[in-house]
């Protein structure tokens, strides 16, 4: 169910549409995010982080770093390094930039690569971050067993991800703004609405926490 939802209409596999739109939309994803979230995602991304500081982690992994907003995050925990991997050379273009520009060259290390075939060895990691990108694998069981295979035992993962409100009338607010705001203010702004078209499908057939 969840790779039969994909950002184009065409032949191309999902991971390959991925790419495509990530690379089509880098110049604008972070202004899209802070637009369409009110910059709420950067609070969500706090309280993610904070979740692993009980672990102490000192090597972490961060699954579909986009332009690394959750790797730059996750140095509040004084890790000794951060790896963030993305299969868009785009995003990870626009991260490459952020962090040299805080700094960060010495402690995070941004690379080209698929999350469902991470290039590292198992047991690497003790904690693994991931936000609003576990929709996006195109074999979605096969992603998650990557980050489980290279998490050290004793380990955490941590997914930030969007769900499905079920209460009136937040349901419907939430239905409302994602169904016809969210894809209009991408086609305005980012000149690709069927990126944000795919936004609320996606989340649509993700499957609900359970």
């Amino acid at each position: 169910m969840q790779s039969a939802v994909t950002p184009y209409k065409n032949d191309s596999s999902k991971k390959e549409q991925v790419t495509t739109m990530f690379n089509a939309i880098a110049y604008r994803y972070d202004f899209m995010n802070n637009l369409l979230s009110l910059g709420i995602h950067k609070s969500w991304r706090r309280k993610t982080v904070r979740l692993l500081r009980p672990l102490k982690p000192q090597l972490i992994l961060d699954v579909a770093t986009g332009t690394a907003d959750f790797a730059i995050e996750a140095m509040k925990l004084s890790p000794v390094k951060i790896t963030g991997v993305d299969i868009s050379e785009g995003m990870l273009n626009l991260g490459k930039v952020k962090v040299s520009k805080r700094n960060l060259d010495k402690h995070i290390e941004l690379m080209l690569a698929d999350s469902e075939n991470l290039p590292f060895e198992s047991n690497s990691f003790d904690a693994i971050t991931i936000g609003f990108g576990v929709r996006n694998f195109e074999h979605l069981e096969k992603g998650l067993a990557e980050m489980y295979r290279v998490l050290k035992p004793g380990g955490m993962i941590a997914i930030l991800e969007f769900s499905k409100p079920k209460n009136f009338p937040i349901k419907q607010l939430y239905n409302f703004y994602f169904k016809r705001i969210t894809p209009l203010a991408g086609k305005i702004f980012s000149k690709d609405s069927s990126a944000y078209t795919y936004l609320p499908e996606s989340v649509q057939a993700f499957p609900d926490s359970d």
